[in-house]
């Protein structure tokens, strides 16, 4: 199983933390959100880990040489879903994706990997709660999910909140055949939709994951779940770091 980390982006809303080092240095107890999360995977025998850099790549190499590195050296004029598919190539075997400025348990990787379906994405069941002093990042804008007998029905921000099962993590399992449907339905949006409007993105290469998802539930590719509750948290803001200072405890 490979970890393909999504981390080309600079975290402005994060600034000045993100002034010098790249968002996943951010430091959370004393350790660097992306340590922590090399953690929870190596917790599961995961540790062939691909990162997708761009803002400050180098300094990432420099540390994590053993790395597997994609380079997207287009990071200020894309978004999210461009810069996953630049590991496109390696995606021939089962892997999960992740963003790079989120903290998840080793619990929540556990569950995912115990999901024999082609494509999971880890839901925080217990999103409500961290929203509800999330002043600088409010439910809006969460990536909300609902679902009906263990599948994904909906994964879009503007899902009413007594209407969510849960936020996606950012966390998702790919078998070789759900990368397959990924890949196979991002070629044909990106033929479609390359320079121009693709759902709530101003131009499709402004796109983020979440809504080529939407786009292949409603082409009619399974997505299933598994759920966490507390063992998550979004770094976006200042608010969201000092808050993660407190209460991240895995």
């Amino acid at each position: 199983m490979r970890v393909i980390f999504i981390g080309a982006g600079r975290g402005s809303r994060l600034m000045p933390t993100t002034e010098n080092e790249p968002k996943c240095f951010a430091r959370v107890k004393d350790k660097r959100i992306l340590d922590w999360n090399i953690e929870a995977f190596a917790a599961n025998g995961i540790d062939d880990i691909c990162f997708i850099g761009g803002y400050l790549i180098d300094t990432v190499r420099e540390q994590y040489p053993h790395f597997t590195y994609r380079h997207n050296d287009d990071w200020p004029n894309n978004n999210i879903l461009a810069s996953l598919m630049y590991a496109e190539d390696l995606m021939s075997e089962p892997f999960i994706c992740c963003y790079s400025d989120t903290l998840y348990s080793a619990n929540l990787i556990a569950g995912l990997l115990e999901s024999d379906h082609d494509i999971t994405l880890s839901v925080d069941t217990g999103w409500a709660a961290r929203y509800a002093e999330r002043t600088e990042h409010p439910a809006d804008d969460a990536e909300k999910v609902t679902t009906e007998n263990g599948a994904i029905t909906r994964v879009h921000r503007e899902i009413e909140n007594s209407e969510a099962w849960g936020e996606y993590t950012g966390v998702a399992k790919f078998s070789v055949a759900g990368a397959d449907y990924l890949k196979k339905h991002y070629t044909r949006c990106r033929a479609e939709f390359a320079g121009k409007p693709f759902r709530e993105a101003a131009v499709f290469e402004k796109s983020y994951f979440i809504h080529l998802l939407q786009e292949m539930i409603e082409h009619k590719v399974e997505m299933r779940h598994t759920d966490t509750s507390n063992e998550y948290i979004e770094i976006d803001t200042q608010q969201d770091f000092e808050y993660a200072q407190t209460n991240w405890n895995h």
